[in-house]
């Protein structure tokens, strides 16, 4: 709204052209995104549902009766704030929609006074991930590799499928990452950052894309402004869910966040983006998900004397306390980014 607003206004007043501008839109977006939920969060705690608490998890109980599903407010503040400030088209407003159809699917899990079925939970994950899939499909029909020059055209009986586990696992994992105070939304503020960086200055950058030999799409910087107002709306959750919380984001913000982080890697054209960007979301949350799997439809053992998340086995038998495994999980996940920037981009 703001950029059509800007285009209109533009030869009244010239200032107004700073309202086309993408940075200031990123800027303004993730200022709006910060500043509204930061005042939104805090006034919801008398009416949001309270945490379960989680016998399997290791200090489940501390989290049994804080307000949860914090995650319908800064989604909201998002949404809202993302159609003032993108240049969106259908596509855009399509994610925007399904984002929170992502989110009230974990919001009515908060509120249900018996947990919904794992594989109600999941199907639902699967066909908002599929949907995606078929939406995002129509503007970005090839995928580039690392160590690769050259884009590849796919056809969709092949990025559909391949997109709609790449979205599911993405939202799965980050839902079983939440669980320590501050570990989902750092590692997620880390994802979000570097994607829509590579999003604004790669991709989206015509003579960078081309000096690095990697495709350019125009629209990725009306994308990388919806990323860094998710940022700042998930920021201001941070602010009250920092060691020691005193409020949960629930299934309702770590699905929708999953989602986000999901569609954000396909918007960046290589699927493999996803060891840049979550590589330890995946691996703390997903390998979980694998054993899982095995054990319940293969009936095979693995990982058996590992606990799953692995932020609790290293809690459980390590000792590590909340803020070890916060600081120590987001280092890592800083070095992978920096490291996963060098090869994706310069080794080709």
């Amino acid at each position: 709204m703001l950029f059509v607003l800007g285009e209109a206004l533009e030869p009244l007043f010239g200032p107004f052209r700073l309202l086309t501008s993408r940075l200031f839109l990123i800027v303004a977006g993730t200022t709006a995104g910060f500043v509204v939920s930061f005042l939104a969060i805090p006034r919801a705690f008398g009416w949001l549902p309270s945490d379960r608490g989680r016998t399997f998890a290791v200090g489940g109980e501390v989290a049994k009766g804080k307000p949860t599903g914090a995650g319908v407010v800064f989604v909201s503040v998002f949404t809202f704030v993302a159609l003032m400030v993108v240049p969106w088209g259908w596509e855009q407003f399509g994610v925007l929609v399904l984002t929170y159809a992502a989110m009230l699917t974990g919001y009515f899990d908060d509120r249900s006074e018996k947990p919904w079925s794992e594989y109600v939970k999941g199907g639902l994950d699967l066909l908002i991930s599929a949907i995606a899939a078929i939406l995002l499909f129509r503007s970005h029909d090839t995928i580039w590799f690392p160590f690769a020059t050259s884009p590849i055209a796919v056809s969709v009986f092949v990025y559909v499928p391949v997109a709609t586990i790449l979205i599911w696992v993405s939202i799965n994992s980050t839902n079983c990452t939440d669980g320590v105070d501050g570990l989902s939304s750092t590692l997620v503020l880390i994802a979000l950052i570097s994607l829509g960086g590579f999003l604004y200055l790669v991709v989206g950058d015509v003579e960078m894309s081309g000096y690095l030999l990697v495709p350019h799409y125009p629209e990725s910087a009306d994308w990388a402004i919806m990323l860094f107002t998710l940022v700042g709306a998930l920021a201001a959750y941070l602010w009250f869910n920092a060691h020691p919380s005193i409020v949960l984001m629930g299934d309702a913000g770590s699905r929708a966040l999953g989602f986000m982080i999901g569609v954000a890697i396909l918007l960046t054209g290589n699927p493999f983006m996803i060891l840049l960007s979550s590589t330890v979301i995946v691996v703390n949350g997903g390998t979980g998900l694998i054993k899982v799997a095995l054990l319940r439809f293969a009936k095979v053992r693995v990982f058996h004397s590992i606990r799953f998340p692995l932020h609790d086995h290293y809690r459980h038998t390590r000792n590590w306390s909340n803020s070890q495994v916060l600081v120590r999980f987001a280092l890592i996940q800083i070095l992978i980014v920096i490291a996963m920037f060098g090869i994706f981009i310069k080794v080709r």
